[in-house]
């Protein structure tokens, strides 16, 4: 999938790049026209893939205005991954309690530790199995408004290498997409609630470990140490917010 990402990503930049705004198909037209200003249908686009680690995959310029794009397709998406120790710091930041942020440690490495030291280790539904009030109590705690846009903000808009958020979150294929911007976004996570869901998560953006190496390999006891957020459904929360905003919802 990842390969199929990066191609995802060139169509576009196929799609989009030396040509006029009259010459795209209404998708893209319509992309163009809501996330720049003041433009002309003669006005010819530049557009190339983002080669910097940021969220924005796709770079567009009209005249001097560039905005940047962040391009999603398949299931399960995985939007982030970052070391443990920066996402507890992040939680600090956003004063979750200490009590409530190793309660993440220990359904992290999932060996009854906040350091991942314990001899025995389980996968993510036998934590949930042993952690069910624990788990409850963490995602009370996740689901503030406050850390919620913290959290957008640091996953989805800006990362942790840019100044400059996206302009547009785009989910799916040059011909057949859907697309928001930072404040949809963000509305998404604040308005549709997994309330009976007990992995860890704030909005709709679930915290896993990257791998809790369960059988002990070494070649992946690296991986335990790092994070990594999903958007799992992307598209039906898409749809079900349009629906949602047709409806004044």
């Amino acid at each position: 999938m990842k390969n199929d990402g990066y191609k995802n990503e060139y169509d576009f930049v196929l799609a989009i790049n030396n040509k006029k705004v009259n010459e795209l198909n209404p998708l893209l037209k319509s992309l163009i026209k809501g996330i720049f200003y003041k433009i002309n249908d003669n006005d010819l686009i530049k557009c190339w893939r983002n080669h910097l680690k940021q969220k924005s995959d796709i770079m567009i310029k009209i005249g001097p205005a560039i905005k940047g794009v962040s391009i999603k397709m398949g299931y399960k998406n995985s939007i982030h991954t970052e070391k443990l120790s920066t996402f507890i710091e992040f939680l600090k930041e956003n004063n979750i309690p200490k009590e409530v942020y190793n309660i993440y440690l220990k359904y992290h490495f999932g060996d009854g530790t906040t350091n991942g030291k314990g001899n025995i280790r389980y996968d993510s539904s036998k934590c949930k199995e042993l952690m069910k009030k624990e788990l409850e109590l963490l995602n009370k705690y996740l689901s503030n408004n406050e850390l919620i846009l913290n959290s957008v903000k640091r996953f989805i808009l800006f990362g942790n290498n840019s100044n400059y958020s996206i302009d547009a979150l785009i989910y799916g294929t040059p011909n057949d997409f859907f697309w928001l911007k930072p404040k949809d976004i963000l509305n998404i996570h604040k308005k549709i609630i997994d309330e009976d869901k007990l992995g860890p998560h704030i909005g709709r953006l679930y915290i896993q470990p990257f791998n809790r190496c369960i059988n002990n390999n070494e070649k992946y006891e690296f991986y335990r140490y790092y994070i990594q957020i999903k958007w799992y459904n992307i598209l039906e929360d898409i749809m079900q917010y349009y629906w949602n905003e047709s409806l004044n919802i």
